[in-house]
């Protein structure tokens, strides 16, 4: 081989980056708009349809609506034209309605996401219509918003994984499952009217979906679980900043009143788990280990660690006293119980990902 074609052979593919990196910005941009919501919720209080957190959580929907859709065109163009389509683009591409179009796996998912979450967008302005101010989060169509989110996330990381041979697919990866571990926060924050008189259910939530999302990156991407926990971050700083100003200009700029018994801690942001960095490097050697065994009892130690620490972390940032060994070892034990299943699941969910381009195309 000459030099010339080894340097071809070698050069980066950015073939299906401006697709994916406008999926992944749409993705981000209803993260961003989901934190700010909370926010306002706690806040300031209820709120109306067309509020600017809103507008950044159906923009973000749009984006990666229109992202999707673009893709699957595309990719449609090309099988028409006899064109062999490409995998890594997206995913292995899957015939839809009697193979009308050809989609690459990843935008067909996003862009269902995206699709549903736009029609739960019209019942939520429905329900605003009929019942004025929003106080709540998780309100009937709210719930069907947020787990729409939660698949156009699910379909950007098919994408990422697709092209996870190439530096950006992997750092693609690393964004949208910390993006995707970030949002479980909501989810989490649906166990706070447990009674936690023994187990906070908050804090086994938290960690059984943000261990579920590095285990998935560390069986997708080599040291994906550092790389998801770096991202996780990344994401944790950047909102923690954000929201609370956002919150406190927005409301001023609307000439509405900040609630004066608030902490002023970002709701979203506290309660993503600042540990989990320190976990993943502790965790990861066992990563190495190809036995069965390996990603339960990996998965078990993470959640443990990430549960118990949890209400350190809480001490610190709302200034509480930290609960007695006692008070944690029922939260710890129930943690580590499901993170077994988390360390499996995320493991199995990684392999599957690594299937994303390779996977024997539909009717080929």
């Amino acid at each position: 081989m000459t030099t010339a074609s080894a340097t071809t052979a070698t050069a980066p593919n950015t073939r299906g980056l401006t697709a994916a990196v406008v999926l992944l910005a749409g993705a981000l941009c209803t993260l961003v708009g989901l934190t700010w919501d909370v926010q306002w919720h706690s806040d300031v209080g209820p709120d109306t349809f067309f509020t600017l957190p809103h507008l950044f959580l159906y923009a973000g929907s749009a984006i990666s609506g229109f992202a999707s859709l673009a893709a699957v065109l595309v990719t449609t163009a090309a099988r028409r034209a006899g064109k062999e389509v490409d995998p890594t683009l997206g995913g292995v591409p899957v015939g839809v309605f009697g193979r009308v179009f050809t989609a690459p796996l990843g935008y067909l998912v996003a862009g269902c996401g995206a699709a549903s979450f736009l029609l739960y967008g019209l019942w939520d302005q429905w329900w605003h219509g009929l019942y004025g101010f929003d106080a709540v989060i998780d309100s009937p169509p709210h719930i069907g918003l947020l787990l729409s989110v939660a698949v156009t996330l699910v379909g950007t990381v098919i994408v990422f994984a697709a092209a996870r041979d190439q530096l950006w697919g992997r750092v693609g990866v690393f964004t949208s499952l910390a993006a995707l571990a970030a949002f479980t926060t909501v989810i989490a924050l649906a166990f706070a009217s447990v009674p936690a008189r023994t187990v906070i259910a908050v804090h086994v939530a938290m960690a059984f979906l943000v261990v579920l999302c590095a285990f998935t990156g560390a069986a997708a991407v080599r040291k994906g679980g550092i790389g998801v926990a770096l991202g996780l971050v990344v994401v944790q700083a950047l909102t923690w900043v954000f929201t609370p100003w956002a919150t406190r200009a927005y409301a001023n700029a609307a000439g509405l009143p900040i609630r004066d018994y608030i902490t002023g801690v970002p709701a979203m942001p506290a309660l993503l788990p600042m540990c989990l960095i320190l976990v993943t490097a502790l965790v990861y050697p066992l990563t190495t280990i190809r036995a069965k065994w390996m990603p339960p009892v990996a998965g078990a130690v993470s959640a443990a660690v990430v549960a118990g620490l949890q209400s350190v972390q809480n001490a610190i940032v709302y200034d509480v006293h930290v609960p007695t060994l006692g008070r944690l070892l029922p939260t710890v034990a129930v943690a580590a119980a499901v993170g077994l299943l988390a360390g499996h699941l995320g493991w199995r969910f990684g392999h599957m990902l690594r299937l994303s381009s390779t996977a024997r195309p539909e009717g080929a």
